[in-house]
């Protein structure tokens, strides 16, 4: 019998490549994949016709309802949000109204057609914001200290996915994934961001400067390739209702991350901070201890952080050389 995923947000850099994931791995699933009516679809393209796209506003509890009616999932991956921390500070109401909604209107869709599906809930570590250094690694039981508008509404959608599995037996799985990267990762994310600058510079297509904020603050990077691997393990053994933390266990600054790629560009890189980076308050630390989820599942991650980067970074190399796309205005006026 086939199995029948559906996939929320499905163009974005994680569901793309939870697509690649499953067809590869379990021959014969049928996937569905939401998207809004303006997304870009350039991350499923190659996917051609072996999964359906939908255009669905979740925010929109009819149209949830009548997604589900017609495809009665047996695995929903929740990735759909709002997921740049940066806009939340732009337009806060609309990040956390928008990341609530989606998901309650999935959950109520999902009671109203009867149906039982096993729900993955992406989450953050963003959420665990303020931490201090007697508190890492990070692990399920650390306090929640949010800093940002992002990072509230991961936290409602964390408790969201604890009390429908508490009052209605709902089989949510919490994964509390901290960064993760990759080919197909968003221009507005630090790494994407800091890749596609250097290929434009390589290309001739902006001067030879780097422009950043934070460069101390310190993450824990994973490959979003382990990352869908460890989605497709969470849903298939983990207790349902329970959060489960999903890193690399290995913290490195911003500027580690930056030196990394610019070792591996062939022309000579300036580096400047552009205050318009910087955020109102930014997490100091993520370093996440996995070992709760090791246990369920075994995952551990495979693929090294400079493959993950030189991946991207080509990435942008050949987005360019294909022109798929092009240098912005923004980019080009610093």
């Amino acid at each position: 019998m086939k199995k029948r995923v559906l996939i929320t947000g499905i163009t974005g850099m994680a569901g793309s490549h939870l697509a690649d994931y499953l067809l590869k791995e379990e021959p014969g699933v049928e996937i569905l994949g939401t998207k809004r009516w303006r997304s870009n679809t350039h991350n499923v393209a190659h996917l051609g016709k072996t999964v359906k796209l939908v255009d669905c506003d979740l925010t929109d509890a009819v149209a949830c309802i009548n997604l589900l009616k017609g495809f009665r999932p047996d695995y929903i991956f929740h990735l759909a949000a709002q997921s740049y921390v940066l806009d939340s500070w732009v337009s806060p109401a609309a990040t956390i109204t928008d990341n609530i909604a989606m998901q309650l209107n999935l959950f109520e869709a999902i009671r109203s057609c009867e149906i039982s599906p096993v729900i993955q809930v992406a989450l953050s570590s963003e959420e665990y914001g303020k931490v201090y250094e007697h508190e890492l690694p990070i692990t399920e039981k650390n306090p929640l200290r949010p800093l940002s508008p992002y990072a509230v509404s991961k936290v409602a959608q964390d408790m969201l996915a604890y009390q429908y599995y508490e009052s209605y037996g709902m089989k949510t799985v919490r994964t509390r994934t901290f960064n993760h990267e990759g080919p197909r990762r968003g221009e507005v994310f630090v790494t994407s961001n800091f890749a596609k600058q250097i290929a434009e510079i390589e290309a001739g297509l902006r001067e030879p400067v780097v422009y950043v904020g934070n460069l101390e603050a310190k993450r824990d990077w994973s490959d979003v390739r382990d990352v869908v691997r460890a989605y497709w393990l969470a849903v298939n053994h983990c207790n349902y209702g329970e959060e489960y933390v999903i890193a690399s266990g290995v913290t490195r600054t911003v500027d580690e991350m930056l030196q990394l790629l610019i070792s591996q560009s062939r022309v000579k890189i300036e580096i400047r901070v552009d205050e318009a980076r910087l955020r109102p308050s930014d997490v100091r630390v993520l370093h996440g201890d996995y070992s709760k989820f090791k246990a369920a599942t075994g995952w551990e991650p495979k693929i090294s952080f400079e493959t993950t980067m030189l991946d991207l970074l080509d990435y942008w190399r050949m987005m360019l050389k294909s022109g798929a796309v092009t240098t912005s205005a923004a980019t080009t006026s610093r």
